[in-house]
């Protein structure tokens, strides 16, 4: 027998936020609950499709639901909603680059179109993600594996409100100390030694970055966030988003 993941204290935090259990013309659809341990089972293992054990339903219809769900965009609110009562009298951002899988590649498009970058290690993506003063993930964005940490700063700090936002010394940029200030909030970023007149930050605040690792290390505990496995970049958010919905709702 597999191992489920969800309790019923994660189920009843995710079963008001997904779509009615019918299916078209109103038609009973397959239970919500098993298909998503099924959709889960393949997030944790990073296994393919095909594997995903039969007691949770045919695999068909465990990627086909998950699939127009990714495409649909019902994931993020659910995430969205989980993160109103999230600790943002500072926040942090990182980034982390992850391998992908050699069948990852080959989607319509081109890797380009997909965040597959190629390097002499291989294909991989880089997962750009702002979280709370806990660790807990507010947002997050894929790129290619070779682009900058500091290209995605701008977009995901937009909106935000916070005290102070803590980053390494790869956000060290003009233009990224000039939007936390729009924010009425306080770089707290290490100055680059090229720097001509570096100046001060708060070291002691710094101290707290260690979430953001965190955080990276409780999302690659999730196999398919670790590698990526999945072919197109909607369903790789996909994963990391169920992830981040999964990491929240264990708090």
């Amino acid at each position: 027998m597999a191992r489920t993941y969800i309790t019923d204290y994660i189920w009843n935090i995710i079963v008001l936020m997904l779509p009615p259990e019918t299916g078209g013309k109103g038609r009973p659809c397959k239970p919500h609950r098993n298909i998503l341990e099924g959709i889960i089972w393949r997030l944790r293992t990073g296994a393919p499709w095909r594997d995903v054990p039969e007691e949770f339903g045919p695999w068909q219809t465990i990627y086909t639901r998950f699939h127009r769900w990714s495409r649909n965009g019902l994931l993020e609110p659910i995430l969205k909603a989980l993160t109103n009562g999230a600790d943002t009298e500072w926040i942090m951002i990182d980034a982390t680059v992850v391998r992908a899988h050699q069948h990852a590649a080959g989607a319509k498009g081109g890797q380009d179109s997909q965040d597959l970058g190629r390097s002499r290690g291989g294909f991989s993506t880089k997962i750009h993600a702002v979280v709370d003063a806990h660790g807990n993930p507010l947002e997050f964005d894929i790129t290619a594996g070779q682009v900058s940490d500091f290209t995605m700063a701008l977009p995901l700090l937009e909106g935000k409100t916070t005290d102070a936002v803590i980053a390494d010394k790869g956000y060290d940029s003009d233009n990224i100390r000039e939007k936390i200030k729009e924010l009425d909030a306080e770089p707290v970023i290490p100055y680059r030694k090229s720097r001509k007149e570096p100046g001060c930050f708060d070291k002691h605040l710094y101290g707290a970055r260690h979430a953001v690792e965190n955080f990276f290390a409780k999302l690659k505990q999730f196999r398919s966030a670790a590698f990526r496995y999945d072919k197109t970049s909607i369903s790789f958010r996909g994963m990391l988003t169920l992830a981040c919905i999964l990491i929240w709702a264990r708090l």
